[in-house]
């Protein structure tokens, strides 16, 4: 099932949009999924900043 998904402008280099469009048009796959794809890496590289619950089990 599909999450819901919130709508939100961004600002992308003239750059950045001619990668994207040009990476649309050769993968079919939407520039939006390559943007929710590019923040999901951004919040994984951060996750430590971020609040959550303190784990039980030492990963150590």
């Amino acid at each position: 099932m599909a999450r819901k998904k919130v709508s939100t402008t961004v600002y992308v280099t003239l750059e950045q949009s001619e990668q994207l469009k040009l990476l649309n048009r050769k993968t079919k796959v939407p520039v939006a999924e390559y943007i929710r794809e590019g923040i999901d890496l951004v919040l994984q590289k951060h996750k430590h900043l971020l609040p959550g619950q303190i784990s039980f089990v030492d990963k150590g």
